[in-house]
């Protein structure tokens, strides 16, 4: 490890959360209806959009039609998503003639978009047309990330309101979103984006000459635009296969930051908006404080083991200065390459830059640990935010059996009732990953598919799972997963994982929202304290190792104690 890497991960760090605060002020104007510098402009479109689908702004739903609203329209762009990809033949704007894209296929990656997982079997460059990347991927990147958002906003909702059954409008929260937040800053980083480098153009490929004088078709296409919305909404799905890794999609090391900056800076500044629209600003900070505790803790300890290398490539006489180089990009270095796998592994991201299959068995560990640990950290948008208000729920329960005070978040008592469904909620990645996990590690149409028996082979199919179920979207390379099997129950893990998932995170917030708000007193449990953030990053820790640590010890851990002495599997 070397200092001026340490200065690169502290800077970009740093740019986050100087930036998180501003935005997530003016999301919280946006979300409260309140005039910014962007009204006189978006606000016709706005309301233009609401006369069109017949949307009252003024009328709020309950918990049970928000969500049967979010359901609905999942539904929709679930269909409408998968008959792009299995139309693709026919549509416009494919120069390279690609054929349509297999129903197995298809059903899997239209749930991937959808959940905002972007777990992509296929390459990009190689299978989809431009018109699917733009009318089908990308619009998809805009809408599953304004989904997460607007299920946040009525988590939030829960606890401004007192004695209401109500938690805002599904169909205002999603419009306000995509208008007023998603698309300006697509806008802006896409033009960042192009002036580093990255192209933008309705062109299939060009022929080059390389130095040595062979001919190269290079693919081509609208990759700023999609790469801007991949990152801001933490959807992480690639236009090229080898995804940020590849030149043109991540050319220097200016856009590599901008990358890293753009995917933590709307989830970071969501929990700013939390604090401001409840009223308790020190509550977003303490949150955010939880967050990026273990999100630093996984990006040193990532460092570390990429930094320090492998004992088999040092007797390889590969220069151990560099550290373990395999699988990163020469231009990125080992720092900013273990930077973005712990961020794009603590949200809900999935893009990458360098090949976690390649990282050292304990570096490819904090990546799938930080994904297993529930995708808070500070996760995806707005998901990300809602699963932490859960983990916050599960705290000051845990705080209240502690030291005998009733438990309270926000001046809304945590009850029976709340506790059983953020217990179902938490138990759904377990039940997803560990479930499929088991059956794929024993079926020999799963087996086949894997690079690497042993250790490894597991580590992959538990990424594998841990990823969709997670929404998080990465993978470990040596994984074949474009077959039947994987395509059809990673599909459905992505699904469990998202939807499964929020739907008793809902059904908490219609019970907090009816709740009268308990005013402040003597036995009320603080919960915007370093003493609170402790206990919330115990309890986050505590419930991933309990449930994840057994399946750990059999994959990364063990293949590391082998690396130590020396030995392979």
């Amino acid at each position: 490890m070397t200092v001026t890497g340490w200065l690169q991960i502290v800077l970009v760090l740093s740019v986050v959360i100087l930036l998180a605060y501003p935005l997530g002020l003016y999301m919280a104007r946006v979300f409260k209806g309140e005039h910014t510098f962007l009204s006189p402009l978006l606000r016709p479109v706005e309301t233009g959009f609401y006369r069109l689908a017949g949307v009252r702004p003024d009328q709020e739903q309950g918990w049970l039609a928000y969500t049967l609203a979010m359901l609905t329209f999942s539904l929709f762009g679930f269909l409408s998503l998968y008959l792009i990809l299995r139309v693709q033949a026919y549509l416009p704007y494919n120069p390279q003639g690609f054929d349509n894209v297999p129903p197995d296929l298809a059903f899997n990656t239209a749930i991937s978009f959808l959940t905002n997982t972007n777990w992509q079997a296929y390459g990009g460059e190689t299978t989809m047309s431009h018109f699917t990347q733009m009318a089908g991927l990308a619009v998809h990147n805009f809408l599953s990330a304004a989904t997460g958002i607007a299920l946040a906003l009525a988590v939030t909702r829960a606890f401004m309101h007192s004695g209401l059954a109500t938690l805002g409008n599904f169909w205002v929260d999603l419009t306000r979103t995509t208008l007023y937040v998603l698309l300006p800053l697509s806008i802006l980083l896409a033009i960042a984006f192009l002036a580093t480098g990255v192209p933008q153009t309705l062109a299939g490929s060009v022929d080059v000459t390389t130095l040595e004088g062979a001919k190269q078709t290079i693919a081509l296409g609208p990759i700023a635009s999609q790469e801007a919305i991949k990152q801001l909404g933490t959807n992480g799905g690639g236009f090229m296969n080898a995804n940020s890794a590849h030149p043109l999609e991540n050319p220097t090391a200016i856009s590599n930051y901008l990358q890293i900056i753009a995917m933590l800076l709307v989830s970071s500044a969501l929990v700013m908006t939390f604090g401001e629209m409840v009223g308790r600003r020190r509550q977003g900070y303490a949150l955010l404080a939880a967050m990026f505790t273990l999100l630093i803790a996984g990006v040193a300890l990532t460092y570390w083991a990429e930094a320090n290398g492998t004992p088999v490539l040092a007797a390889a006489g590969v220069d151990p200065a560099g550290g373990n180089m395999e699988g990163k990009e020469v231009r990125f270095g080992t720092a900013m390459s273990a930077l973005f796998a712990a961020v794009t592994t603590g949200l809900s991201c999935g893009a990458v830059n360098a090949m976690h299959a390649s990282l050292t068995p304990l570096g490819g560990l904090v990546p799938l640990l930080l994904i297993q640990l529930g995708e808070v950290l500070p996760g995806g948008v707005g998901s990300g935010l809602y699963g932490m208000v859960v983990f916050a729920i599960l705290a000051v329960f845990v705080a209240g059996l502690m030291v005998g005070r009733t438990p309270e978040f926000l001046g809304k008592k945590i009850e029976a009732r709340e506790m059983k469904l953020a217990m179902l909620a938490v138990l759904i990645l377990p039940f997803a990953i560990l479930g499929f996990s088991a059956v794929a590690a024993v079926l020999p149409a799963a087996l086949s598919s894997l690079a690497n028996a042993g250790p490894h082979g597991l580590s992959e199919i538990l990424y594998a799972y841990s990823s969709a179920a997670g929404n998080n979207g990465s993978a470990f390379a040596g994984l074949s997963a474009n077959t039947p099997w994987f395509n059809t129950t990673l599909g459905i893990a992505m699904a469990l994982g998202r939807f499964a998932y929020v739907v008793p995170v809902m059904a908490i917030a219609g019970s907090l929202a009816a709740k009268t708000r308990v005013p402040v007193s003597a036995g009320t449990f603080p919960t915007d304290t370093p003493l609170f953030v402790g206990l919330l990053v115990g309890v986050i820790l505590i419930l991933g190792g309990l449930q994840f640590f057994p399946a750990l010890a059999l994959g990364p851990i063990v293949e590391q104690v082998l690396m130590v002495a020396g030995k392979t599997f």
